[in-house]
């Protein structure tokens, strides 16, 4: 399944091993947000890592996509996905 993970951490060097747990996992599409196309084992693991790396007043947030909706995602601008995207350049 494809997880967008968004996060928000207060500390410049827990923002940096959140960035680098993620890194691992999945690809970056903005600052703070990774699509990561997990199975649930990777997934639990990956979320694991990240409890272990957020503290309090940080926040981590996971949006599943089901492979029904991944279908439909839209891009504008520059995509940063693996994968074919629809790209629409103004």
């Amino acid at each position: 399944m494809l997880h967008i993970i968004a996060y928000d951490v207060v500390s410049d060097r827990r923002l940096r091993r959140v960035a680098r747990i993620c890194e691992d996992y999945g690809v970056r599409i903005e600052k703070s947000v990774f699509e990561c196309d997990l199975d649930e084992v990777e997934f639990e693991r990956f979320w694991g890592r990240l409890g272990e790396a957020v503290e309090d007043g940080d926040s981590v947030v996971d949006y599943p996509v089901s492979h029904s909706c991944r279908d439909r995602i839209r891009v504008l601008g520059v995509s940063r996905r693996d994968e074919p995207s629809e790209t629409i350049v103004f």
